[in-house]
């Protein structure tokens, strides 16, 4: 096709759009931007561009809250692992709670 370029982007879209500011954001950060960037969205009545951007941005939002949560749990068992113990999963759910 005329015009047409076969070349690939060596970037993501959402790394070429989002703000780079997102590299920096603390975890509660990220989640509460992440939180209002998604009722915006879903709140509707936005122009396309402005959905697709706040969707850009969600994304990379939600990659740095993973990245986050997975270093986090990476520190978590080296520590555990340095204790000399084993991690182990709790299934804790809001019912079994005791009340005060």
């Amino acid at each position: 096709m005329p015009g047409w370029s076969a070349r690939r982007r060596t970037r993501s879209p959402v790394t070429d759009i989002a703000d780079p500011g997102v590299a920096a954001l603390t975890f509660d950060d990220a989640l509460a931007e992440l939180q209002r960037t998604v009722t915006e969205l879903e709140a509707g009545g936005l122009p396309l561009e402005r959905s697709i951007a706040l969707y850009e941005r969600g994304v990379a939002l939600q990659e740095r809250c993973a990245t986050l949560l997975t270093e986090a749990e990476l520190r978590v068992q080296q520590l555990v692992t340095r204790a000399g113990g084993a991690l182990a999963t709790v299934d804790v759910r809001p019912e079994d709670a005791a009340e005060e």
